[in-house]
Parts: structure tokens; sequence; C-alpha cells
């Protein structure tokens, strides 16, 4: 993979299996995860993504073939997920204290978005935006797959939903219990949440999207306790200044990347985990069927997530 986009995307065949390091463990990849990360490592935008040319796709679930040095707790044999680098492969080399065993009975397709798109959602939603009952919740790109998983979990907490989404992805989004979906390419989006919370605001805000939508998403927020919590830059970067959290938006502005929590925060992540498996358990969240691509369309994969053109998650089956 080059840092030209999703179009370089190339398969390649005479790779050699890598072998695991100390506290390491070998997966023979069954199902990777496509995730809009996928797209900012491939045109460059990613501050710690690889350097070209180099490995696609992070997040990847499988059957251990191999284990490093000091592992313990696992055996060959077993199905887990996680993430590293180089998903986008029939053997992918993960950090054992990462790799989360694949429910019992689910797929390894299923499992995808386990170890990404559901703990993102969560961690934006409960220990970073502190969501209550009887709050709103604006949630953007909800027909994804973060978003599904995020109406969901904001629900179940007894949350008012506004979803964004595009109108072909509407009934999606309302199937998942949304109270109210936009149009997220809406030339007012703000004055629309605003009018649906009788101008209050939005208590929450998932933003996932960037761009002008950025803009938007502070707009709609409620003043002075509003939360808008930022885990993505889908539409490109935006902006705010010092002055006008000031003197025009009094929000909370709270950056959110997955990857930095789990090493920064492990107490929080672990915690993290042990409520989503009981989510899980109670059949909040239940697993859900991916679009799948074969792995040399890989780059077609990519380039429909980018487009917006795709509903859910997606993966890549080697």
């Amino acid at each position: 993979m080059s840092l030209d986009g999703p179009h370089d995307m190339r398969l390649i065949s005479d790779v050699a299996v890598p072998a695991p390091g100390a506290d390491e463990i070998l997966i023979r990849v069954t199902a990777a995860g496509v995730n809009f990360r996928d797209i900012s490592q491939s045109r460059g935008l990613s501050s710690d993504g690889p350097q070209a040319p180099y490995l696609a796709g992070f997040e990847a679930a499988g059957e251990i073939v191999a284990l490093g040095a000091g592992v313990t707790g696992l055996e060959v044999g077993a199905r887990v997920i996680g993430v590293g680098y180089g998903a986008f492969a029939e053997y992918m080399v993960l950090s054992a204290v990462a790799a989360v065993p694949v429910p019992d009975g689910w797929t390894a397709q299923q499992a995808l978005g386990l170890v990404v798109n559901w703990p993102t959602a969560l961690a934006a939603l409960r220990p970073l935006g502190q969501l209550d009952a009887g709050e709103t919740v604006l949630i953007h790109a909800a027909a994804g797959g973060t978003g599904q998983a995020a109406v969901q979990i904001a629900k179940h907490y007894g949350a008012t939903v506004i979803a964004t989404a595009s109108p072909d992805k509407h009934e999606t989004v309302r199937s998942l219990g949304a109270d109210h979906v936009v149009d997220s390419r809406s030339a007012d989006l703000a004055a629309e949440v605003l009018w649906l919370t009788a101008g209050a605001g939005a208590d929450v805000v998932l933003e996932s999207v960037g761009g002008a939508t950025f803009g938007a998403s502070v707009a709609a927020a409620k003043r002075v306790s509003g939360r808008v919590v930022v885990f993505g830059l889908a539409g490109g970067e935006a902006s705010i200044t010092n002055w006008e959290l000031v003197y025009e938006h009094q929000v909370h502005l709270i950056g959110l990347n997955i990857g930095v929590l789990i090493q920064a925060a492990p107490r929080i992540f672990g915690e993290l985990m042990g409520e989503l498996f009981a989510l899980i358990a109670a059949g909040v969240l239940s697993p859900g069927e991916p679009t799948t691509y074969e792995l040399a369309d890989g780059a077609k994969a990519l380039a429909e997530l980018e487009s917006r053109a795709t509903v859910g998650k997606l993966a890549l089956l080697p």
C-alpha cells in the first residue's frame, strides 16, 4: 500500500509468513475489518500510521497458529480478535494481552467491531461523554459500524437519540431505535437539532465526520454542559478557536482515539470491555452480518466506504 489513497492498494503474494515475537501471537486471519482509519492511513493522514509501502489493515479476527515467548493463557487453535498492523493478509501478528476471544457461536465476521467500533461507541457515550438517562445525544454517521452500536447503546441507557444519515439509510437507523433521523447532508443541521430539542441543543454529540459537519456539531451542542466527543474526521480536518469557545460555543470538546485509550488508560479500557460484554450478554448488542468483500477487492471496499455508499460494518475475507 502507498500513501496515494485507496485506489493504490495492491494484492501481493510473495510475503513471508511473519513470526510472533515475545508476548505476541500469530493468527491465521479469517476476517479483517475495514475502517475509516484505513482510508486516513492510505492518504498519509494518520500521524501514527505505517510508512509506505505497508501492509494495510489493522483489525482482524482469526485462529491462533503460533505463540511467541512468554505468552500464557492462550492456546493454538483459539479464535481471537485484535488490532495491529497488516490485517489485510492471510496471517497477522497481534499483541497477546490485547487479543479478545471471539464469543461462542459468533463467526469471525460477526466479531469484527468488538475491539474497535463497539468500544469506541461505548467510550464516547459513557466514560467520556458521561451520558445520563433522559439526556439527548446526537450521533453522526449512524448507519456505520460505530454509529449503529452507539444508537443501540444510547437507547439502552435511556437517551433520546437524534441520528444523522443519508436518506437511503434512514430506515436502517430507525430500526435500531433512533428517535429522530436527520439528513446528514442538511444545509442547516444545527438548526434542525436545536428545533428537535426545543432550542436547548444536544447533551452529547458523537462527532466522527469532521469538515463542515464539525461546526454544526459544536453549534448543536447544549451551551455550557454539552459534550462533543470527537473520534473521527472522515470529512476532513476542522478547527475551533479559543475565542469561539469563550464567546460563541461554550462546550466541552473531548478527543477520543481508542488505540491511545487502550495504551494510556488500560484500567478504563478494561472496565469498558467488561461493560461491553455485559451489554452483549444482556442482548443489547448482538452480532451483525458485515458486508463482505474478497481480499483482492480491498481497494473497492475502501472506496465504497469513503464515498459513504455502505451500511454497517465491512469485512475482507482472505
